[in-house]
């Protein structure tokens, strides 16, 4: 039986997740790293402590099996976050840059101002925002050279995402360390031009990013590498796929045809859509990046990302007591039957797709003398669905395929309510795998795939899961009207400040 050790380095903490030729999960370990947060609105990593978790997770999953079961590795990563280090020291003069940080905002406005967005949007598929490595890189340079380290001329400094760090020290570091990424990483920079598979000459131009502080760009399924057993907790085996987060859960998904998707509950949401090997130009309000690569073959995605999610929950149980514990928000809300015409707004950290704007505020409507805590709940649950029909909706008008179903994951969508409202306000059917380690599952197809425990995209598709579908039940008409309430709400949210 072939084990394939699949690494999740996320924000908060990393996993390495074994993954045997049948799909199913065989082991696990988890352990959190710190965050650190040197200034308001600045978040940061240690990249040490990241690799230390990689290690300890990956040795305490490893030593589950005999080093001949263990085929490959996969790597699956946080995206947008910035590690910078010398590849011949090994120094790290500054902390890793995390996605959340919002320290080049002016920054970008600045870019903004100067007109550079429709440059940005056209090679990268992106917006100008500090969420994306660009403006990270750059104020690394910046910030550095005033403290007289001289980066620009620096031939073996490195600037990359997680993956890159994690490949480059596992695989020997100082020491012959192989220093890559792939496209579905690449194309959440900023620098990216995603339709000619390569580093942006202008932008890395513009920004004054040489192009050898950046990692070569290979097929996200491929030999990347062999381990190093004194660097990888004694394995000396192939690293052989690797993908950002949400690109990965998109191929565990097994969402390989055109038009097929999923949605992510997390923290935020993050609902993707196969293109396939071509794309639209760019629509506002969404995000083009790189699916993977495999062979000549790109494939690419619609991407919306829905800010608030999981953290409504989080804050109806830490900032109003209204649940004890994220599990109490199902049974609450089905205390009534509908959210007794309450919507909830949650836009706590502004709004994301499709609207991306910053200064919308979390809000709160239709509240009568008869609006109780179920409602309340209700209203959180029904928002999910509510900003996931705003985002396919904004993929279906900019070109998207119609959805034939939604494929569901993360912490939310064990939600029997949430799923079925969901599958109702879409009106197509949602499907929720039985295994929701959807991330992880999907490098380890990726690393499988280049080492021959799968021959192809359609022996993956073949893999018998159990899923629970969740087909359409509620009257259109009405949810319709409904929608056009909720539209009404997000519209006052977005201008509270100005009635």
């Amino acid at each position: 039986m072939s084990i394939i050790l699949a690494i999740d380095a996320g924000t908060t903490g990393v996993r390495t997740v074994a993954v045997d030729e049948a799909g199913t999960i065989r082991a696990r370990a988890y352990q959190e790293f710190p965050q650190y947060f040197p200034q308001p609105g600045w978040v940061e990593h240690d990249p040490e402590e990241i690799f230390a978790a990689t290690l300890a997770t990956l040795k305490e999953v490893a030593n589950k099996f005999s080093l001949g079961e263990i085929t490959a590795v996969g790597l699956t990563n946080q995206r947008e976050t910035v590690v910078v280090w010398d590849r011949t020291s090994g120094a790290i003069p500054y902390r890793a840059i995390v996605w959340q940080d919002r320290r080049t905002a002016n920054r970008c406005q600045e870019l903004r101002d100067d007109g550079l967005e429709p440059q940005v949007r056209a090679r990268t598929g992106l917006i100008i925002d500090p969420y994306f490595s660009a403006t990270k890189i750059e104020w690394l340079i910046n910030h550095l050279e005033t403290l007289g380290s001289p980066l620009r001329s620096n031939p073996s400094i490195a600037f990359a995402t997680i993956d890159a760090w994690l490949l480059w020290r596992l695989t020997g570091g100082t020491n012959g360390g192989e220093y890559a990424t792939e496209p579905s990483n690449a194309s959440r920079t900023m620098l990216f031009d995603i339709d000619e598979g390569d580093w942006s000459k202008e932008l890395l131009e513009y920004f004054g990013i040489p192009k050898n502080s950046l990692p070569e760009v290979r097929d996200s399924s491929g030999r990347f590498g062999i381990t190093r057993p004194d660097c990888a907790a004694g394995l000396e085996v192939p690293i052989s796929g690797i993908a950002g987060d949400q690109q990965a859960a998109l191929f565990g998904q097994r969402a390989f045809a055109v038009g097929s998707s999923k949605n992510t509950y997390g923290t935020g949401s993050f609902v993707l859509v196969n293109l396939g090997s071509d794309h639209p130009p760019p629509s506002a309000g969404l995000l083009t990046s790189v699916a993977w690569k495999i062979g000549a073959t790109t494939t690419y995605i619609f991407e919306g990302s829905i800010f608030v999610t999981g953290a409504a929950v989080q804050w109806l149980r830490d900032g109003l007591g209204v649940i004890e514990s994220a599990a109490d928000l199902e049974p609450l809300a089905n205390q009534v039957s509908d959210s007794g015409g309450l919507f909830f707004v949650p836009a706590l950290a502004g709004l994301g797709s499709p609207y991306w704007d910053p200064h919308a505020r979390g809000s709160v409507f239709g509240i009568t003398r008869g609006t109780g805590r179920a409602h309340l709940a209700r209203a959180v649950i029904e928002a999910m669905a509510w900003q996931t029909r705003d985002v396919v909706d904004a993929m279906t008008a900019a070109g998207a395929a119609p959805l034939k179903e939604l494929r569901v994951d993360g912490g939310a969508s064990v939600m029997d309510t949430l799923c079925q409202l969901q599958a109702d306000v879409l009106n197509i059917p949602v499907v929720r795998p039985a295994i929701t380690e959807t991330t992880v599952l999907g490098v380890a197809f990726l690393a499988g795939l280049a080492e021959g425990v799968w021959n192809s995209l359609d022996e993956i598709s073949s893999l018998d899961f159990e899923s629970k579908t969740f087909n359409p039940q509620g009257e259109k008409v009405l949810l319709d009207s409904q929608y056009q309430q909720w539209l009404a709400a997000v519209d006052r949210s977005r201008h509270w400040t100005q009635r």
